[in-house]
C-alpha cells in the first residue's frame, strides 16, 4: 500500500476566503495529493491575529465541509505558544507516520523561506508546492520573479524539494476580504457562509446583525454536524437576500433561517417526546418522519431554548417543511432559501426556482412544491396532505395564474423535498 500524500496549508485563516480554497484544490490536482490540511495557527509567529481561534476554526469548518480533499487540521490551534511551521510538521508526522508532506505556500513567502526556523528539518520532510501570487502587482514584476529564482536556486542547493503549482495568479488577501468587511459591504471572494457568520456575530467591524448571534452560533455549531451547521448560514444567508428583494422584514428572516433546522439533528424518538409533552400533536404521518417533524420541534426549541417570541418566525420554522395554505411572504421566503440555498446539491428544479425566486415568491414556491410532489409520487411515497392543500392554494393566486397550467413531471431524483 502506497504513502498517503498530504498537502499542508498553513495560516492564520483570518478569514478563510475563496483564494485559500482554491490554492487547496489546485494544489491537491497538481501534486496529486490525497488530501490537503488547511492548518490554522494558534498564535501566529509574525501575524496580529484578530478573532478568537474558535471562530476562525468554525469558518474554516464550514468553508471546507463541501470541499473533497480539503479538510481543516486543529493540530496547531490546540497547542502552546507560537505556532512554527517546524513544529506542526513534527505533529503531522507522529499522526500520520505513512504520509509524504507538501507544504503549500505563495510565491512571495517563498522568497522569506531562508528565514524559517529549522528550515533544514522541514526540506528533509517536505515538498515545497509554490503558488504564483500577484499581490497589488509585485508577483508579477521583474524584480520579485527574479527573487523568487533566486531563492529557489539557493534552496534546491541545499536539498529542497521545490514544485510550481498550476493555477492562475491570485490577488486575494484576509487583509483585503477584512478592509471591504469593515466598510458594511460583502467581499465577492468570501463564501456566503462564512459572510453569513461574520455578520451575525460583526466580525471585523460589522455591527452584529442578530444580538442573540453568539448565544445562537454556539448552541447551533453544539447541535447540528458541520454539513448542517453550514447548511443553516447558507440557508440564512440566501433567506436575508430574498427578504431584501422582496421587502420582507430582514431580521426575521435571518432569525428564522439561522433556526430552520436547530432540532433536525435530534432524533426522532426527542422530538417526537418534545411534540408529546408539549401537547404539540402533529397529524401520524409528520409524527413518525423526522424530515417533517424537525420543523415542529424546531419552533418550540427556538422559542423554549433561544428565546424567541416573535410569532412570525415561530410560524417561519413551523411551516417550512410541508408549506401551508396562507403563507405570509415570510414564511415563503424561508421556505424558498431551504431549497435554493448556495451549497445545494442539483436537483432538476433547482435553476428554476433559483431564477424564479427573486421574481416572484409565489410562483417560485409552486414551482418548488411542484417538483417534490413529483419527486414524491414518482417513489410511491404519500405527500404530507398540507403540501397538496398548499399547492392547490398557490394555484389559485393571481400571480401563478398568468402561468399556462402545467402538470409537474414525473423525476426520480428531484431531491427539493424537505430536508
Amino acid at each position: 500500500m502506497g504513502r498517503d500524500r498530504i498537502g499542508i496549508m498553513g495560516g492564520t485563516f483570518d478569514p478563510v476566503h475563496s483564494g485559500h480554497i482554491q490554492l487547496a484544490a489546485y494544489a491537491r490536482e497538481s501534486a496529486k495529493l490525497d488530501r490537503v490540511l488547511l492548518v490554522p495557527d494558534g498564535v501566529a509567529p509574525h501575524k496580529l491575529i484578530l478573532t478568537d481561534k474558535e471562530d476562525r476554526w468554525r469558518m474554516l469548518e464550514i468553508a471546507c465541509c463541501q470541499e473533497k480533499g480539503i479538510e481543516p487540521c486543529r493540530i496547531a490551534l490546540d497547542r502552546e505558544g507560537v505556532s512554527y511551521p517546524h513544529e506542526t510538521i513534527a505533529m503531522l508526522e507522529e499522526a500520520y507516520p505513512k504520509a509524504d508532506f507538501f507544504y503549500i505556500i505563495g510565491a512571495d513567502a517563498m522568497m522569506h523561506l531562508s528565514h524559517w526556523r529549522s528550515l533544514d528539518y522541514l526540506l528533509k520532510k517536505c515538498t515545497f508546492l509554490v503558488a504564483p501570487r500577484a499581490s497589488s502587482g509585485e508577483g508579477t514584476s521583474r524584480e520579485a520573479l527574479k527573487a523568487f529564482l533566486e531563492e529557489r536556486r539557493h534552496l534546491t542547493e541545499m536539498g529542497a524539494h521545490i514544485q510550481t503549482i498550476d493555477m492562475p495568479l491570485t490577488d486575494i488577501s484576509s487583509t483585503l476580504i477584512r478592509a471591504v468587511l469593515a466598510k458594511g459591504e460583502e467581499p465577492r471572494l468570501l463564501p456566503p457562509v462564512v459572510a453569513e457568520y461574520c455578520g451575525v456575530l460583526g466580525l471585523y467591524g460589522q455591527t452584529a446583525r442578530i444580538p442573540q448571534g453568539r448565544v445562537w452560533m454556539e448552541r447551533l455549531h453544539a447541535d447540528l454536524t458541520v454539513k448542517r451547521f453550514s447548511h443553516t448560514l447558507a440557508v440564512a444567508y440566501t433567506a436575508r437576500n430574498l427578504a431584501r428583494n422582496h421587502h420582507v422584514d430582514v431580521y426575521k428572516a435571518e432569525a428564522a433561517a439561522l433556526l430552520h433546522d436547530c432540532a433536525k439533528c435530534l432524533p426522532l424518538s426527542e422530538m417526537q417526546k418534545i411534540c408529546h409533552d408539549n401537547a404539540l400533536t402533529p397529524d401520524a404521518l409528520t409524527f413518525s418522519s423526522g424530515n417533517l417533524l424537525h420543523s415542529i420541534a424546531g419552533s418550540y426549541l427556538a422559542r423554549s431554548l433561544y428565546g424567541v417570541e416573535d410569532p412570525d418566525i415561530l410560524r417561519a420554522i413551523y411551516c417550512h417543511t410541508t408549506g401551508k395554505v396562507g403563507m405570509t411572504a415570510l414564511d415563503m421566503v424561508v421556505y424558498l432559501a431551504d431549497k435554493i440555498e448556495p451549497t445545494r446539491a442539483p436537483y432538476p428544479t433547482l435553476s428554476k426556482v433559483r431564477m424564479l425566486a427573486p421574481l416572484s415568491l409565489q410562483r417560485a414556491l409552486l414551482v418548488s412544491m411542484e417538483g417534490t410532489q413529483a419527486y414524491v409520487r414518482h417513489g410511491n411515497h404519500p405527500l404530507h396532505p398540507q403540501t397538496e392543500r398548499t399547492i392547490q392554494w398557490l394555484r389559485t393566486l393571481p400571480e401563478n395564474k398568468r402561468d399556462e397550467p402545467r402538470k409537474a413531471k414525473s423525476t426520480s431524483n428531484d431531491k427539493g423535498g424537505s430536508l
